[in-house]
């Protein structure tokens, strides 16, 4: 944890603002790579001892990046990499990216995930499979199958109706 500056958006603002050249390397990456070495370190694991690892995903370059930093494969990154379909959710991108994950993991495996609060730090979290994901995977739609099911196309027109709509409602 430090106090970075990074990405921010003051109240009553529309956009939210970023610390330019701050945002990669002395945040960002600083402080997801240092939790991941540091669980990992702590758990004596490395990471080719995890099935897969998700990391927050602010943008498509940084996740894999951080992974290939730390000494991950892009094949156990890719499975919850969902910021190339789905874009920024922000604090819910690690979360989403671990659903997207647990939708094809096995029991036994483990999973890495790495969260980021734009400055303020990261946390990590070693997740095994258990047994029980085969009884409760499908109880619920896969995230990828949402994804891929639920799109609806704007043009800008309706884009920009809708953005009029949530301005007015702000």
């Amino acid at each position: 944890m430090t106090d970075t500056p990074d990405f921010w958006r003051r109240e009553y603002m529309y956009y939210p603002r970023h610390g330019g050249r701050f945002t990669g390397d002395p945040a960002y990456f600083k402080h997801t790579t240092g939790a991941a070495v540091g669980i990992m370190a702590k758990a004596k694991l490395k990471p080719a001892d995890f099935a897969y690892v998700v990391f927050h995903q602010p943008n498509g370059k940084f996740p894999l990046r951080a992974g290939e930093i730390l000494g991950f494969a892009r094949k156990q990154i890719e499975p919850g990499w969902l910021v190339n379909r789905l874009g920024n959710t922000y604090s819910g991108s690690s979360p989403l990216g671990l659903t997207a994950t647990l939708d094809i993991a096995k029991p036994g495996e483990l999973v890495l995930m790495v969260s980021y609060g734009s400055g303020a730090g990261s946390d990590a979290f070693i997740w095994r499979v258990t047994d029980r994901i085969d009884k409760v995977r499908n109880l619920a739609p896969r995230t990828r199958d949402l994804l891929d099911g639920n799109k609806v196309y704007l043009d800008y027109g309706v884009y920009a109706k809708f953005r009029r709509k949530i301005r007015k409602a702000e």
